[in-house]
């Protein structure tokens, strides 16, 4: 992987979050986390990178899980590329946090696919498109639309929403980074599954990347849903990654 193409991938997508006004940034060289008390049921909520010293490893990752454990918090532990000590998959696991595989994946931003009936969320469309996401994540809306809100008026996030026939029934957004669109958050409901719209999506998302300035999208996909269907749609993998859920 050459660094710039590292850099897209894994490092820039790392400053993605929104800052909400309760979310907690705690750094220091080798470590990036996030806590936001609001949010309990998953999500913003992460130990983003962790680069440790195997002799220090087991009193930073219980300090961690800690912090999120006492608060009744889910969360995720990224173990991606530039994670460390190497066995720290296994000392996760041993924390009984849940192990998901998933890509680095990325692709021009060049397309000719179709759309579909996708459009850009504005004000107005907030609220559907908080709906939607909360049935397809099984989700509490009222939290969800504070936090959509935020991240609307905050602006480096732009939000889709998907119709078929003319019912709102699927979303995703993307991140605008320095170089590169990180694409995130895509959710189909079940009844409306089959007909192309994450497809749809994907292009809508491309296109207005792209009519941005930036040349490369990126996302971080799960193994046993959206990597396969990106592989069609002619994003390459650029890395394996593992992730933890607690």
């Amino acid at each position: 992987m050459s660094l710039d193409l590292f850099e897209e991938v894994i490092v820039a997508p790392r400053r993605a979050f929104p800052r909400l006004p309760d979310l907690q940034v705690i750094e220091r060289p080798g470590w990036l986390q996030i806590v936001t008390p609001s949010i309990t049921t998953g999500g913003l909520n992460e130990v983003i990178h962790s680069q440790l010293d195997e002799h220090d490893a087991d009193r930073a990752i219980d300090d961690a899980i800690a912090i999120y454990r006492d608060r009744g918090l889910k969360f995720r532990w990224n173990a991606g590329p530039g994670s460390g000590p190497a066995d720290l998959g296994e000392r996760l696991a041993r924390r009984g946090l849940t192990l998901s595989h998933g890509r680095g994946m990325a692709r021009s931003t060049v397309s000719s696919g179709e759309h579909g009936d996708v459009r850009v969320v504005d004000a107005s469309t907030l609220e559907p498109f908080t709906e939607v996401m909360a049935a397809g994540w099984g989700s509490d809306p009222s939290a969800l639309l504070s936090l959509h809100r935020h991240v609307f008026a905050e602006g480096r996030q732009v939000m889709f929403l998907a119709y078929d026939g003319g019912v709102p029934a699927a979303t995703a957004s993307y991140v605008a980074c320095e170089r590169s669109a990180y694409l995130i958050g895509g959710v189909v409901l079940p009844a409306h599954r089959g007909r192309g719209l994450y497809r749809g999506l994907v292009h809508a998302r491309l296109a207005h990347a792209r009519a941005r300035g930036l040349e490369l999208a990126t996302s971080h996909a799960r193994e046993s849903t959206s990597a396969p269907i990106l592989d069609r749609l002619g994003f390459e993998t650029v890395c394996r990654m593992a992730m933890y859920f607690g």
